[in-house]
């Protein structure tokens, strides 16, 4: 089962899905390479808040449920 995402604001889901929205089935890739060059610059707030969302695009591009289903 993949990790699901840690999302402390509403602002994650957005720029998920502007991500998305502009890079289509690339925005995990993107999101990724955000995170590494925020790792790069010493950001680790900024590293680990786009993991989080790369994360999330995983999550919302899947073709199945992730998670419990109810």
């Amino acid at each position: 089962m993949p990790q699901l995402p840690y999302l402390a604001s509403i602002e994650e889901v957005v720029t998920a899905d502007r991500l998305i929205a502009e890079y289509g089935e690339e925005a995990g890739f993107e999101a990724a390479s955000r995170a590494d060059r925020s790792r790069d610059l010493g950001n680790h707030i900024h590293f680990c808040r786009w993991r989080q969302i790369e994360r999330l695009i995983l999550m919302l591009s899947a073709d199945e449920a992730v998670g419990t289903v109810h």
